[in-house]
């Protein structure tokens, strides 16, 4: 049966305080359960309170060994691209080559309006980025293309580049995974689309003489019950309003009930190509969730 890792969204600032649950015993506890690997997004204002992306990761680096260490997604281009490189290569000497870099170009205008970039060149200076980063982590000398008259840059210490996972569901996020990525990484889409973004995934990797990228999705789950654990249909709602989704399109994708359910949800993602998922926890105690995606994971392993 083909492995199937599962890995958690480390918690929220406010999620954080509510449950008295700092980022250190968080990730300890995700690799204490067995889980595969603990992600972080990576957010610069967006009018709630979030860590820097590189520093929540470096945290929960240094109090693990075993864990992956997933960026969920890095925005690479919303940064002068010798910085991205400096805190990618930073996290795998941490992490002692444990980084998996899930990359996305999102977040709204107001966000790279904060950054000083312009919306518009999100695309290209993400491919820039990517296209890049292997030789800037190789300790080689490059000429950046936004220094134009300014001398190459040499960054050291070197570092191996770390899987790129491309976020995002739409044709250009598959095209990117198919050209520049080792995975593609869309959330919040059913199996079906999963299976079809896997054989157009497969047809650009064919034409660019490349490996097919592994498939990781993105999810939400709120298991098992109790007072403070949402329904799916509320977890659904909370992701129709967010994203502005029909609910009916959106309502079948949590990860919620016994991890017998949650797992045989999972087995049909996995069934229609998919070989990792990163979810997000929608309710409940973060740890007690843990818990039960640690039970999915051996459900699926069995």
């Amino acid at each position: 049966m083909k492995s199937f890792e599962i890995g958690v969204i480390l918690p929220g600032v406010g999620e954080q305080r509510t449950r008295g649950l700092d980022l250190r015993e968080a990730a300890r506890h995700a690799e204490d359960a067995g889980l595969d690997g603990v992600w972080h997004g990576d957010h610069l204002a967006i009018g709630a309170p979030t860590l820097d992306a590189s520093i929540a990761l470096a945290t929960a680096a240094a109090v693990t060994s075993r864990i992956r260490i997933g960026a969920s997604v890095f925005v690479p281009a919303i940064r002068p691209l010798a910085w991205v490189a400096k805190q990618v290569a930073s996290l795998q000497h941490v992490s002692g080559g444990r980084l998996v870099l899930g990359v996305g170009s999102g977040g709204g205008p107001g966000q790279w309006a904060a950054a000083g970039v312009a919306y518009g060149r999100r695309g290209r200076r993400t491919d820039t980025a990517l296209e890049l980063l292997p030789e800037l982590l190789a300790g080689k000398e490059t000429r950046l293309p936004d220094e134009p008259g300014q001398p190459p840059v040499t960054l050291s210490p070197a570092a191996a580049m770390p899987p790129v996972w491309v976020g995002n569901a739409s044709e250009a996020a598959i095209r990117r995974a198919a050209r520049l990525g080792e995975g593609w990484f869309p959330s919040l889409i059913s199996p079906l689309e999963v299976a079809e973004g896997r054989a157009r995934l497969a047809e650009l990797a064919g034409q660019a003489g490349r490996p097919v990228p592994v498939v990781a999705i993105g999810c939400a789950a709120a298991l098992g019950g109790g007072p403070d654990v949402p329904s799916r249909a509320q977890v659904a709602s909370g992701i129709s309003a967010g994203y502005g989704r029909p609910l009916e399109d959106v309502l079948p994708i949590p990860l919620t009930g016994h991890p017998e359910e949650a797992a045989g949800r999972l087995n049909d993602y996995r069934a229609a190509g998919a070989s990792h998922a990163v979810v997000g926890i929608s309710g409940g105690d973060w740890r007690r969730q843990v818990d039960l995606l640690a039970e999915v994971r051996t459900l699926l392993h069995g």
